[in-house]
Formats: C-alpha cells, structure tokens, sequence
C-alpha cells in the first residue's frame, strides 16, 4: 500500500521556488534543498524525483502563477495603453517590492540554465512567445481602434516591449529606485503614440 505524505507538496514546491530563485540552480545542494524543504532526502527524491526534475517544476509552477496575474490585469484593462502600462507597473511594482533583489525566476533561469539545458530552454522560449504574443494581441487592439500608432508594426512593438520587461527584469537585480523603472516605462509608452 502506498504511504501517505506527511507534506504538502504546494508548499514544499513554493519553497523549492523560493531556493532556487535565491541562490539559482547551481547554487541550490541537495542538501540545501532537504534542508529548506524539511523533507527527508528519500522523500524529496520519491515525489520530486532529481534536482533538475524539481527546477522544472519549480519554473513551471511559478510560469503558471505569473500567467494568471497577467491574464487577471488584462482582463481588468478597458484600453490598450492602460493594459500595458498596468503590465509594466505590476511588474515593476513586484521588482522593486522584493528586498532580496532576487529579480524574475525565470529570466534568471534564462541567463544561468538555458544556455547549456534543452529543456530549460524549450520552456523560457515557450514562455517568451506566450507573454510576446499577449503584448502583440493589446497592441493589435490598440493600432485597430487608433490609440497606439500604426507607424511600426504590432510584432516589433510586442518585442521591443516584452524586451523591456526584460531589461527592468535584470535591472531590479541592483537597484530599487523607482524613478529608474518610471523613467523606462514612460518612454517605452511613448514609442506607442
């Protein structure tokens, strides 16, 4: 008969998330994560299986979490300005609120694991042109009803966009004034007039 886990795993995998966004894959030991998780070795290797299968995992779960609060503020937006701008601030404002200067998960999955791990980075690229292609659907809106400029074309503002979020991603890594995160958000709006 299989035994019952004396964890919760949600828990235990939003610990792992917060380990490994902490000190990164390569920083993050086995028995770092016995010990931040409190769960035995073998339990970690009966539900989790290996390091590597929790990362994704991990990176999955907090891909999931993200997606929904963005869904959630497009959702909320009446008009496509507003929609971006509340996309950026919501980022920014998770950035600056984060006194461990941790940045996003998964960009820093993007620049330490992609590189040499497939899988990783078939996942960072998947998720890329999920949040691309939302930037590109508010931007198509808002070329069609006339709010954003029809002087560039909606994919490249996407990315140019989605590149932004990028950079004030890895910028929060070092600072936390917000004038700087203002300042990036107001041009990059301005490239939509």
């Amino acid at each position: 008969m299989a035994r019952t886990k004396d964890f919760d795993e949600k828990k235990v995998l939003d610990k792992a998330i917060n380990l490994f966004w902490l000190k990164g894959y390569n920083g993050t030991s086995m028995q770092d994560l016995v010990e931040e998780l409190g769960i035995s070795r073998s339990s970690l290797y009966d539900t989790y299986g290996d390091k590597h299968t929790l990362y994704l995992k991990a990176l999955e779960s907090y891909q999931c979490g993200t997606s929904g609060k963005l869904c959630a503020i497009i959702h909320d937006s009446k008009s496509a300005k507003e929609t971006i701008r509340a996309l950026l601030d919501f980022i920014t404002s998770e950035l600056l609120n984060d006194k461990a200067h941790k940045g996003c998960f998964l960009v820093n999955a993007e620049v330490e694991v992609a590189p040499h791990d497939a899988q990783v980075n078939q996942m960072i690229c998947q998720n890329d042109q999920q949040v691309e292609d939302v930037f590109y659907k508010v931007i198509s809106k808002g070329q069609e009803s006339g709010e954003i400029t029809n002087k560039q074309d909606a994919r490249a503002l996407a990315r140019f966009t989605f590149n932004t979020v990028k950079g004030i991603r890895v910028a929060a890594k070092t600072t936390n004034d917000k004038a700087v995160f203002d300042d990036i958000i107001k041009l990059a709006l301005s490239i939509l007039d």
